[in-house]
């Protein structure tokens, strides 16, 4: 029996121990991706892919415009058929859609290199952006002695009371006002 009552009274102790050395830890939420945009690379990176998509945008265009031409060609051609000239239109015709369904295979695989273009730039650009500012969010939570820092911007705090918003020190941290 006092083994019970002397296990029972550490278990106890062990218990208060560790809830007065957890209520000690600092904790501190921050809206990562807040930050993540208002950084200076950031904008930079955003302008880069902003003309890389309008330029790729303008080359399908163009293409578009082509492909509309044959169509029209088509269109005209088929208007201005006769008995007279219908084999020799016919064939013209043929042509024509073999030419346009060509030209609808080239823009669907131009859109979609584009968007892969478009996509691996993007990873490329963004990458080390999000690494300048988790390492920020590193070095303040260890320069102002934070347990935990939980980013509530991505919802990977499922729930949070109060805290430190360290936002503005990561800020400072990175150069931004």
């Amino acid at each position: 029996m006092k083994n019970l009552l002397k296990g029972a009274v550490l278990v106890v102790g062990l218990f208060a121990a560790t809830s007065v050395a957890n209520a000690q830890q600092k904790i501190g939420h921050i809206n990562a991706d807040e930050i993540f945009q208002q950084t200076t690379e950031f904008k930079t990176a955003t302008d880069q892919l902003k003309a890389l998509s309008e330029t790729k945008q303008k080359e399908i265009e163009g293409m578009v415009t082509e492909l509309q031409k044959k169509e029209k060609e088509a269109n005209d051609l088929m208007l201005n058929q006769s008995e007279a000239n219908k084999a020799e239109t016919q064939t013209k015709l043929q042509t024509i859609g073999q030419e346009y369904q060509q030209m609808q295979s080239r823009i669907q695989e131009v859109q979609k290199v584009a968007q892969e273009e478009v996509g691996k730039r993007q990873q490329e650009l963004m990458a080390p952006i999000q690494t300048k500012v988790m390492n920020a969010i590193n070095a303040v939570a260890k320069e102002q002695g934070y347990a935990y820092i939980f980013d509530i911007g991505s919802g990977a705090a499922v729930y949070y009371a109060g805290g430190e918003d360290v936002s503005a020190a990561v800020k400072t941290k990175l150069g931004i006002k």
